[in-house]
This record gives C-alpha cells, sequence and structure tokens, in this order.
C-alpha cells in the first residue's frame, strides 16, 4: 500500500489532522491501535473511542497510573478547548456535529494564589463571547471518526498495530503486525505521550518529572458555577475547577504523588469534603460523579518535531504542565499547521520533503517553546514553600490583576 501521509495515532489530534487534509488531495492513511466501532456507539450506548493522549498502562513505572480511568455518564478526561481551536474542528466538520448540551461555554477564570492575591479574565472585558470551551475527550473523539468514515481520501487501519519502521531516501516504510506494509511520503506521529514513532526515529529526549500527578474527577455542585473557571495556586499543589453543563465540574488537582496517593484511597465522602476544604467552599456541597484517577506530571522538550518524511504532532511532539489546559490545545494548534503547509503544497513539492518539514517546525516552535515555558515557571514559582517567592509571586498576581491593558493581552492569546 502506497499513500502520500500516514498519521500514526487516532485519537482527537491525528484525527483532526486526517479530517483537515479532506480537500487536499494527498492520499491518507490513519492507523489506529484500537478497534473501533462501526457506528458511533457500542450495545451500551456508550462511545467507545481512544483517548487521544491515553493514560500509561500498567507496568510503565513511575508513569503508570495510580487507578484506571472509569467513565460514568461523563467522561473523566475532559478538555478546555479555545475558541480558535473550536473554528478549526468546525472547519474538520467535527465541531458542528456535538451535542452542544455537553459542552460548557467558560465566560469568566478567577485564579487564587496563597496569600490572598487573586487574578480574574473575563470574556466580556475583551469584547469575546466565551474564553474557552469545556467538553468530553469522548465526545469530541466521536465527533471525528463520525467524518473521518466518509473521507473518500482517507484509509483507516484498525485495529493495526505497528511493527517496524525505517525511513529511506524515497519514502518511509511502514510494517504492520499482520504483516501488511505500506509505503508514505510522510509519517505523522500523533501517537501520544509515549510515542512509539519518536522511539524508532531515535528521538530519546528523556522526559522531565515534575514529581507530581495530575488526579482528575467530575462532580456536582450545590451552587451554579456561573459559566467561571476556578484555579488555586498552593505551595502543596495547584487545583483548579473546570464548569461543565448545569451544576457539575471538572476538577485537575496537581499534587505530590504521595498526595495523590492519598485521594485515591479517600471514599467519595471524605474526597468531596477535603475538595470542599481546598476550594474555599466556593461551589457549596459536592457528590462525585465519576471515580477519580490520576497520572504522573512531566515535561517533554525536543530539540526536533521533524526529520525528513516525519513529523510529530500533539503529545508525540511535547508534553506541559496541564495548569493551563493547553496541551490538547497546542495538538491542535500542530494539526492546524502542518495542514495548512501540506495543502499549500499538495501536488506541489514532496510531502515528506525536509525543506517543506522544516517550516512546520519553525512556526511551531515559538507557541510550544513558550507554553512549556510559561507552565513551567509557574509550577516552580507556585509550588514552592520559599517565604521570598511566597510574596513575588502573590504580589505579581495582585499586580497584573490590576493592569487591564496586560490582562487583555493574556486572554486575547489564550484565545487562539
Amino acid at each position: 500500500m502506497e499513500f502520500d501521509v500516514v498519521i500514526i495515532g487516532g485519537g482527537l489530534v491525528g484525527a483532526s489532522l486526517a479530517a483537515a487534509l479532506k480537500d487536499s488531495g494527498l492520499r491518507l492513511a490513519l492507523v489506529e491501535g484500537q478497534s473501533l466501532p462501526t457506528s458511533p456507539s457500542d450495545s451500551n450506548g456508550q462511545a467507545r473511542f481512544p483517548h487521544p493522549n491515553p493514560l500509561p498502562q500498567a507496568g510503565e513505572g513511575a508513569n503508570a497510573p495510580l487507578r484506571g480511568i472509569a467513565c460514568d455518564d461523563w467522561d473523566s478526561r475532559i478538555y478546555a478547548v479555545t475558541p480558535g481551536n473550536a473554528e478549526f474542528l468546525r472547519e474538520c466538520g467535527a465541531w458542528q456535529k456535538l451535542d452542544m448540551s455537553r459542552v460548557q461555554q467558560v465566560e469568566e477564570m478567577r485564579v487564587f494564589g496563597d496569600k490572598g492575591a487573586e487574578l480574574d479574565f473575563s470574556a466580556y472585558q475583551i469584547g469575546a463571547p466565551e474564553l474557552t470551551f469545556i467538553l468530553e475527550s469522548r465526545l469530541l473523539q466521536q465527533a471525528l471518526w463520525d467524518g473521518l468514515r466518509d473521507q473518500s481520501n482517507l484509509t483507516l487501519l484498525n485495529p493495526a498495530r505497528c511493527a517496524e519502521l525505517s525511513w529511506h531516501f524515497d519514502a518511509a516504510h511502514l510494517k504492520l503486525a499482520d504483516g501488511r506494509e505500506i509505503k508514505a511520503k510522510l509519517i505523522v506521529g500523533a501517537d501520544g505521550r509515549d510515542s512509539w514513532v519518536r522511539q524508532q526515529a531515535g528521538m530519546a529526549e528523556t522526559p522531565t518529572p515534575y514529581h507530581q500527578h495530575g488526579v482528575v474527577a467530575n462532580f456536582s455542585t450545590g451552587k451554579a458555577h456561573h459559566a467561571t473557571a476556578y484555579q488555586w495556586f498552593t505551595p502543596e499543589g495547584i487545583l483548579a475547577l473546570l464548569p461543565l453543563p448545569d451544576k457539575r465540574v471538572s476538577i485537575v488537582w496537581s499534587v505530590s504523588p504521595e498526595r495523590a496517593e492519598a485521594l485515591l484511597a479517600l471514599s467519595h465522602e471524605e474526597l468531596c469534603a477535603q475538595l470542599a476544604v481546598a476550594s474555599h467552599d466556593t461551589l457549596g456541597p459536592l457528590q462525585v460523579i465519576t471515580p477519580p484517577s490520576a497520572f504522573a506530571l512531566r515535561v517533554l522538550n525536543l530539540a526536533h518535531i521533524t526529520r525528513p518524511r516525519l513529523a510529530l504532532v500533539g503529545d508525540a511532539a511535547h508534553n506541559v504542565h496541564p495548569l493551563a489546559g493547553q496541551g490538547v490545545n497546542l495538538g491542535f494548534r500542530d494539526a492546524r499547521q502542518l495542514a495548512e503547509i501540506l495543502r499549500q503544497d499538495a501536488g506541489v513539492h514532496d510531502c515528506g520533503d525536509s525543506h517543506l518539514l522544516l517550516r512546520y517546525e519553525k512556526a511551531r516552535r515559538e507557541d510550544i517553546l513558550s507554553m512549556q515555558l510559561t507552565t513551567d515557571a509557574l509550577k516552580h514559582l507556585f509550588v514552592n514553600a520559599n517565604p521570598l517567592l511566597r510574596t513575588l509571586r502573590n504580589f505579581g498576581l495582585s499586580a497584573t490583576n490590576r493592569l487591564l491593558p496586560l490582562k487583555k493581552l493574556l486572554a486575547r492569546h489564550a484565545l487562539n
């Protein structure tokens, strides 16, 4: 089998790239290891799609989850999608397929320091209808895959497990575990943070652990959230409450591995009580909707995200701390940029040419690096017991809150 572009990994970023190339004239293949249903739902009515950046599997040492994610009616895997990326997903044909009753706009964000400091962002202040959208991974994955099934220039290979990958002057050669062989002008690695493609390419940079775990779960609340997201920075960790439709929230609580283990061991009632204390009882009585899970946090900064006939996107290309909720947004912007370059040059240049791919790498470098530096600096600044840093960080929050032009600039940057 011969293709122009083979995308390895069918999560949100890989699927969005395939969708964005639907009118490019390129011959595409998408390789996904998990078995996908032939209809949007399985026999129980629950959609079964791969997570875009799966949590590590058991046996992967320090990166293994403390407990597997369990899905109730609401998916525990929640993402904040910027308005710019929502428009990209609309262009891909996915956004308009979403059940919008399960999508929550965020109109305000309140950020608290550990010494009375506060920083508020408002969509109203910048003349925008919303700051971001909160929605379930499962919901968006279903919308993307529904469109891919009918895409005329795309061959879906699933379930399919990759066995060997090699690069040659005129093509990359991919061999699947079932013996099928594929030639491609370009391989795109979209296979998550423990990317097999990245390993095959010899991009051996080691992720730097944050020595924190992100605890995630969904809750119903006693008080309305009024389309507001909340975040608390403390020396012990970072807590974010993301609004879901009606009186529901999703949490991401970044804490030490020991603290994460202790939180997962609590009964649901005890967990709700500790969360209420940590969030200053902002949203009233809480009740668990989906059981908590945890995953190790880390940063990955690659020297390069391309080589001849290879491009990396999403978590295969970079890892960031989740405190800004920008991991999947970086991935979507990777897909947007790579798709734009490939569409512009389809039929003119070899899509695996190193000069073409360097345009993609250079275009993405500043966005990726700035997000990594920002989230890394905030993590080390706030998760720190140094009294001088405590004074400085709280002063910085308060000062920024008083500078309306700076707040508007920061908020508008986050809309992309």
